[in-house]
């Protein structure tokens, strides 16, 4: 199992930026599809965003495409999401996701980093 680690969350003003990181082991997450999922209050959990082991194909949820940027550097086993032009919309916790078994539901999580985004 993964053992994940989210940093990077905290509090932005509405057009603002924050940049989430997850780190992981090395060996291991460098085989390992990952994804940014999140929850807000009252809310189910949702894919943010996705990408394959080497960070050559990407997918992201419609309303953040064009705002969010996920990436990775296997050599510093990290997992990156970049958020730009927050919205009000975008508070919730967001984890960190590895590993997806066979039906692409991912098998690792972190503990998760809180976003506030306020107005």
């Amino acid at each position: 199992q993964v053992q994940l680690v989210e940093s990077g969350g905290g509090s932005a003003q509405a057009g603002g930026s924050l940049k989430l990181s997850c780190v992981g082991p090395g060996y291991h997450f460098s085989t390992c599809a990952m994804g940014w999922y999140r929850q807000a209050p009252g809310k189910e959990r949702e894919m943010v965003a996705r990408t394959t082991t080497l960070g050559r194909s990407s997918a992201y949820l419609t309303s953040v495409e064009g705002r969010f940027t996920i990436s990775r550097d296997n050599d510093k086993a990290t997992l990156y999401l970049q958020m730009d032009s927050l919205k009000t919309e975008d508070t919730a916790v967001y984890f960190c996701a590895a590993c997806p078994d066979s039906t692409g539901a991912f098998t690792d999580w972190g503990r998760g980093t809180q976003v506030t985004v306020s107005s």
